[in-house]
């Protein structure tokens, strides 16, 4: 992973794949895919400050195992604010939040933090959080426009209009996702290949 790229050149979910599952079964709406990738952003964001504070006292061996428990404590962590502060969207996230603690993204993300300076891990958790957070809810807003006609749980669409009800199911989801990651890789992945053959 490249933190530097997180947002647009390199993002988590559109150009590397991670975190795949939770962004098909939860992005239903704009708001579910803000709360998820919000809080798998926290999650990996603490996981890349901790691991940047100690990572280099750890063995490569030892890296993953420390970063699974640090992914694991900061998912419940997660669980615990929305379940007490947004009930209700927790209930709609369900049991994608504990998730969090295996999510490729963390487990990535954090076992590369611990062979970085402290500034570079924190650098790349914030970016690359940020820009899963931003997809995902991205996602959700596709979804929830088009299987309800709605922004953030607000009309917007006509009343005439007739909701497309495979955009709220899975296979919907993926489907609007792999057209996703394609249009993203056809407008940023050229440019990035090209530099790379240079």
């Amino acid at each position: 992973m490249d933190g530097k790229h997180g947002i647009l050149g390199n993002n988590p979910l559109l150009r590397l794949g991670l975190g795949i599952c939770p962004a098909v079964a939860v992005t239903t709406t704009a708001l579910n895919g803000l709360g998820m990738g919000v809080a798998t952003a926290g999650a990996l964001l603490l996981t890349s400050f901790v691991m940047g504070l100690i990572g280099g006292a750890l063995n490569e061996k030892a890296r993953f195992a420390v970063t699974l428990i640090l992914s694991a404590a900061f998912a419940s962590v997660a669980q615990m604010v929305l379940r007490g502060w947004f009930p209700a969207l927790n209930d709609s996230l369900g049991v994608f939040v504990p998730l969090i603690a295996v999510s490729s993204l963390i487990l990535c993300g954090g076992s590369e933090a611990a062979g970085r300076g402290f500034g570079a891990a924190i650098a790349d958790g914030l970016v690359m959080g940020i820009g899963y957070a931003v997809a995902m809810t991205l996602l959700g807003a596709v979804r929830e426009l088009l299987g309800r006609g709605t922004a953030f749980g607000a009309a917007v669409l006509p009343a005439a209009y007739e909701p497309l009800l495979l955009a709220a199911l899975p296979a919907g989801g993926l489907m609007l996702l792999g057209i996703a990651m394609g249009l993203y890789n056809a407008v940023f992945g050229r440019g990035r290949n090209g530099k790379e053959g240079a």
